[in-house]
């Protein structure tokens, strides 16, 4: 789409989070601290194609969205093959 030549393009990511509370108390909880990108890129095009490219795949990535974006969780649940209500979890 952009015409533009990369030689190799890599990205780690790391996640920050913390998982606490107790299983047989029923206090289980979740905390994420942050995640971490970094990506690589070998190219030779120059400085503000590569600019324009990687804020395209930054805004374009799904992942990222997720994160950045506050996103409506619907969940549903099935026991036996029938529909299974539980209160805060799921539409009652």
């Amino acid at each position: 789409m952009m015409k533009l030549k990369v030689k190799n393009a890599k990205c780690s990511v790391r996640f920050r989070k913390f998982l606490g509370g107790s299983v047989l108390k029923g206090t289980v909880f979740n905390r994420w601290d942050g995640v971490d990108t970094h990506l690589t890129v070998e190219s030779d095009a120059p400085a503000d194609k590569l600019a324009h490219l990687i804020k395209n795949a930054k805004a374009g990535c799904f992942a990222e969205g997720l994160i950045t974006q506050q996103v409506p969780l619907t969940s549903t649940i099935e026991v036996n093959g029938k529909p299974f209500h539980l209160g805060g979890v799921t539409k009652d």
